[in-house]
This record gives structure tokens, sequence and C-alpha cells, in this order.
């Protein structure tokens, strides 16, 4: 049986007779680095705000390591949710230092140890007012981590940084998963970061989870196709139909169409158009990605 680090059972959050998340019932399994999708105003922040104690929820059940004992539940829990509040005036070490007091952190080698793994030890006396947006998004991420935690939780992380800002963040959250043992929960709205290092996925949308998948089942779906593109995608079909009995296409435009069968033997589809008369202009294998899974759930299924 998986150990759960998060169960959630038809959580529900209204304002002013709004759901901003309705009835989400969630699995996160130890070890997950979990993705959390969706739009603006989906309801990812306030699902996390639940999730970590920050907002109180109008209905349904968490369960944290598999008890309902939120309370004993928390303290295994690190999070940057929203904008975290940090002191601009000192350095990363006197902000570390004063979060470890108000968490009740005793250890008082964890401010070095979290320095040091988020590459923050040798800012000196710097203040954070003069770090970078990615300097002060690990100095939020070490806050996280100062009490040891299990289950770290992270609104958007990697939002407005630079590509090597996301690349080096991308590192640290495998670093953590794989070295420190540490389950991640990371909204996004990169998704092609994501689905780099992403085990398994959450998709929300209009406060809703549509789809919870894994890795694998998103690999399944975000299959090959061609696209093939003629002098009449509607002919083309026809003549497809007709002798190679395809079913899973769609037409793109009136010249252009994708078909996810006959991926590996595109030169029979070739063949077959142009000896019934078509003119073919291109064909191309293609790969779905992330983005476009999560276009086709939020905005209409795609046909099969």
């Amino acid at each position: 049986m998986p150990q759960y680090i998060l169960q959630t059972q038809e959580l529900c959050k209204e304002f002013a007779h709004t759901a901003a998340v309705n009835r989400v019932s969630m699995n996160i399994q130890q070890g997950d680095i979990y993705g959390f999708i969706g739009e603006n105003g989906a309801g990812k922040t306030t699902f996390m705000r639940m999730v970590a104690g920050l907002a109180s929820p109008t209905s349904g059940k968490i369960k944290l390591f598999g008890q309902e004992n939120l309370q004993a539940g928390r303290h295994y829990i690190g999070c940057t949710i929203e904008n975290p509040a940090l002191y601009k005036n000192m350095t990363a070490r006197e902000n570390l230092e004063i979060f470890r007091h108000a968490f009740g952190v005793k250890n008082t080698k964890s401010t070095d140890k979290v320095l040091s793994l988020m590459g923050l030890a040798d800012t000196g006396r710097k203040r954070v007012g003069d770090f970078s947006l990615g300097m002060k998004q690990r100095l939020a991420i070490a806050v996280a981590l100062l009490g040891n935690p299990q289950f770290l939780i992270l609104d958007e992380p990697i939002n407005g940084l630079d590509p090597v800002g996301i690349q080096e963040l991308r590192n640290l959250f495998v670093q953590l998963n794989r070295e420190q043992n540490i389950t991640l929960l990371i909204s996004s709205h990169i998704l092609g970061e994501l689905s780099k290092i992403a085990t398994r996925y959450g998709i929300i949308h209009k406060g809703s989870l549509v789809s919870e998948l894994s890795a694998d089942d998103l690999m399944d779906r975000c299959e090959r196709h061609l696209i093939i593109r003629t002098d009449c995608a509607d002919k083309a079909v026809n003549v497809l139909q007709a002798q190679l009995g395809i079913t899973k296409y769609k037409i793109l435009t009136p010249y252009t169409f994708s078909l996810k069968e006959y991926v590996g033997q595109s030169e029979v589809v070739n063949k077959t158009l142009i000896q019934n008369g078509l003119v073919l202009f291109e064909s191309t294998i293609y790969e779905d990605s992330l983005e476009d899974y999560f276009n086709s759930i939020i905005g209409g299924e795609k046909n099969d």
C-alpha cells in the first residue's frame, strides 16, 4: 500500500457563496513531485493555503501523513505561498535566524545547513533588498526548509525567473526529492518546466480537480501523431478510412489533419494518399506537450 503524505476528500472553500475550491479530492504519495496546474484564479493558492493551515475549509477533509490530526502533521510541512515576507534590510542569515526562532527550531546548525543547500552561504553582509529575484526565491525556500520538513508546498516558485534561475531551482527540487526524501507539491504556469521533474500531476479548473495522473499516464496521453498537409484534408481522410481503416484523426484546416495511427508507418499513409491522386505537401511526426494536454482539458477534449 502506498503511503500518502496528503489526502483531501471533497475539500471546499467558498467566498461570498462562490466556490474557490470545489470538492477537490487529491492524493499525494510519499516521494512524489506533484505538479499542480491551473490558470490564474483556478484555486491553486487557496487549496495550498488550506493544506498549510493558512485558511480554513468551508467543508471537506484533509489528512496529512495518513492522520486527521493536522496540528501534528503540519510540523512536518514547509511552505512558500504567495509572496513570502522577507526582511529586506537584513542579510540572508539574519532572516533565517529570525524565522528559526519564530518556528521554534532549536538546532542552531539549521541556518548554516539551508544556507549551504540553497547556495546562499557566500552572500555575507549583502542585504536581501539587493538580492536578485532568484536569490529571494531561494531564500524563501530556505525559510521553508528550516524545520527539516518531509513535505514542501511551493506556490509558483519559478514565476518571473530567468532561464538560468529556473534551471537552478529545477535542479534543487530534484535534489531535495532524491537526496533529502522530501515530497513536493509545486504549482506553476511554466508547464514545460514542470514536465521535466514532476512524477504526478493535478489539473485544477474553476476550482475543481479535473484530472490527476502520473508522468507515465501523461506520456501515454501525449502520444505521437502525424500532421499531414495535402490539397484536400476531407478527401485524404476519406481515402485513409476506406483503405487503411483509420479512426483516430482530427481535421485541423481544409488542408491539414492529424493522425494518431500509422505513426511508425508514415510511408504507408503517404503512399496511399499519392496513389489516390492527392498532393502531399507535408507528413511530419509530432508529440503533444504538457501544455497541449492541459489546453485540451480546460478548453475542451480533443478527438481521439
